[in-house]
């Protein structure tokens, strides 16, 4: 609805309607919405709404918006935001853009932002908050108290107290909660805790997502080299990196890296989302591979028409040999998929869990090939005079089980290293492999246990 009203150009309607929503349904219904029309789209909310909704998206996310719009629209987002937002969005914009914007700034805000870009990129220092509370060590519960009070600090940057001395050394922290239940004139030193709970802010951000995790706590303090207090940092300011490192941990256990992991979803999106052409060119130009394969499998059975003129009850079992192999190839490369995006395969040990593929295979190899074998022995061999027909159907089916277990595996890993889309291609070799020498396999066994040869 509001999609369609955004374009059709009945924006007073579409305004309206976009009342009617939070600010997190608003991110999703303005990413369904054209690049061109969401700048639009954003322009519609009311300013706190329209804040809410761009503290929400990812800094990459915010970048491509804010280069939509007019220098006085992105001076007034700027003018909302956090000096550690300020710098994660910058990080994301083009260069020139980037410094255009930082020179736009004035006073305390140029200064926090250039403070903050001064320590290196992975750092605390970098992800820090400028705007919080700290209140001095020489003070009472009730003065502390008071001065919570009057803070214009937001509720979430009032949910710890840092404490510090007269040269703003950090001492320790207090919980709101515990000055409320305390005698008013006790000393503030004598709530405090987490004397030795601070980040330096030149150490890694991770450092800080540890603590945060470890102590439960709303905030950490970080300290600059003479251990005094220059911000803190929050969950939410760490969230993003959580989730990031995540990520490139699942990407290193599966020995793929985070470049490779952008381009399978690059892959995948344009042949879902992308140009149909696009999606018909690739997936003809695999399948075109098993065209060529069937007509090399045709070739095969060309060259062993004597045996099936001679013995035609062989050609029985011509469609159990071709599917089977293909069943288990699917099999494997689904198991292969699943595992891969669920991080229960470690490619660095790849070897590994290829040779547990192969182990399977040979498996069930052993007992679809023995079943088979016998109901060939018994239903077409011995009728017909021919008993080693059960011999050369059974080794058959064990071959291409072993062979699809192993290729539905091997294949798609293979691809991916080479760098190609493995999502449409895989199949298709797997389906020519197997069936090429599938049936070599059977129709050999069957013109040397039955007392033909090749032609």
């Amino acid at each position: 609805m509001l999609k369609d009203l955004i374009a059709d150009g009945h924006y007073e309607a579409a305004k309206r309607e976009a009342e009617r929503y939070s600010a997190g349904d608003l991110v999703q219904l303005l990413y369904a919405l054209p690049p061109q029309q969401r700048v639009i789209g954003f322009r519609l909310l009311p300013k706190d709404t329209a804040m809410a909704m761009f503290d929400l998206l990812r800094p990459a996310d915010q970048a491509e918006l804010v280069q939509a719009m007019d220098r006085p629209e992105v001076a007034g987002l700027l003018a909302e935001m956090e000096a550690d937002e300020r710098v994660r969005l910058f990080e994301e914009l083009p260069a020139k853009v980037a410094k255009r914007l930082i020179a736009s700034l004035e006073g305390r805000d140029r200064e926090a932002v250039d403070l903050l870009l001064g320590y290196p990129e992975d750092s605390a220092g970098r992800f820090m908050n400028v705007r919080f509370l700290a209140i001095r060590d020489s003070v009472t519960v009730a003065e502390a108290i008071q001065a919570v009070k009057t803070s214009r600090l937001s509720d979430s940057q009032l949910e710890i107290l840092f404490v510090i001395d007269a040269q703003r050394g950090y001492c320790g922290y207090v919980r709101p909660a515990a000055l409320i239940q305390a005698d008013p004139h006790r000393a503030i030193t004598e709530l405090m805790q987490g004397a030795n709970l601070a980040v330096p802010a030149w150490q890694n951000v991770d450092l800080a997502a540890r603590l945060l995790s470890a102590n439960q706590l709303p905030a950490v303090p970080v300290v600059d080299n003479e251990g005094r207090l220059v911000g803190d940092i929050t969950f939410d300011d760490v969230i993003d990196r959580i989730e990031e490192e995540a990520s490139a941990e699942m990407l290193a256990r599966g020995g793929i890296g985070s470049s490779m992991l952008s381009r399978d979803q690059a892959w995948s999106s344009r042949l879902v989302e992308g140009p149909i052409i696009y999606a018909i060119r690739l997936r003809l130009l695999c399948l075109v591979i098993t065209l060529i394969g069937g007509l090399v499998v045709g070739g095969v059975i060309e060259g062993f028409e004597e045996v099936l003129e001679t013995l035609a009850f062989t050609a029985i079992f011509i469609p159990l040999v071709m599917d089977m192999g293909g069943n288990v190839g699917t099999q494997s490369t689904t198991v292969f998929a699943r595992g891969l995006a669920w991080q229960q395969i470690d490619i660095k040990r790849y070897g590994g869990y290829l040779l547990r593929e192969l182990r399977i295979g040979v498996t069930m190899g052993l007992v679809l090939g023995s079943v088979s074998g016998v109901v060939a022995y018994y239903w077409q061999g011995v009728p017909n005079g021919y008993p080693q027909l059960g011999l050369a159907v059974g080794l058959s089916l064990f071959a291409v089980v072993v062979l699809g277990a192993c290729l539905g595996a091997l294949l798609p890993w293979v691809l991916l290293r080479l760098g190609f889309d493995h999502g449409p291609a895989a199949d298709p070799f797997i389906t020519t492999i197997k069936d090429f020498s599938g049936l070599l396999l059977y129709f050999y066994l069957v013109s040397q246990l039955l007392g033909f040869e090749a032609i």
